[in-house]
């Protein structure tokens, strides 16, 4: 099954660290939040995502 995740966004509340870098992109933990997003639906059996920005 295909995964749509909307990475969409200003990021306005995250202002300090999407200055220079798409939200998607901020780092935590040292890696991106998509990252982990993804991670999520992964463990649960999802393999295709599609990114919608």
């Amino acid at each position: 099954m295909k995964t749509v995740l909307l990475a969409g966004g200003l990021g306005t509340r995250l202002a300090e660290e999407t200055d220079a870098t798409p939200k998607p992109m901020v780092e935590i933990g040292g890696l991106p939040i998509l990252w982990h997003i993804m991670k999520i639906y992964a463990a649960h059996g999802f393999r295709e995502f599609l990114v919608a920005l």
